[in-house]
């Protein structure tokens, strides 16, 4: 599955409001128990953001996005670098920008939930 895909969702697979947060509850306890990182929400959304939408991300535009304080970026950043699932580098044409850059385990990270999302909608709902 490439991370960049649009979910399109088929007309005829219409999810009630339980069966969606029981699919999220699945999936989240699922990835709370796995030996990977346990990330926060923001956390997580950050590391989508980065991975899903069109870039460059900096600190600045992450803090706008999510209406946090660049203090709040830095923070999760620090915990995302250190898990290796995002890089920041000086921006070459702002030297007080910082550039968020994708990585490789970071991508790995998010493909594995990806896949885990879709096993469990399959075996919960395509049964």
């Amino acid at each position: 599955m490439q991370l960049r895909e649009k979910y399109n969702p088929n007309p005829v697979t219409r999810l009630s409001r339980h069966q969606a947060l029981s699919l999220w509850q699945t999936v989240t306890l699922g990835s709370v128990l796995d030996t990977g990182p346990d990330l926060t929400s923001r956390q997580f959304s950050i590391l989508m953001i980065v991975y899903l939408e069109q870039g460059p991300h900096t600190v600045k535009s992450l803090a706008e996005t999510l209406n946090v304080t660049k203090a709040v970026i830095t923070r999760a950043l620090d915990t995302l670098g250190r898990y290796k699932f995002v890089t920041r580098s000086p921006d070459p044409r702002d030297a007080r920008s910082i550039i968020v850059q994708r990585t490789g385990p970071g991508s790995a990270f998010l493909t594995r939930f990806a896949d885990r999302i879709c096993h469990e909608f399959k075996s919960t709902f395509c049964k």
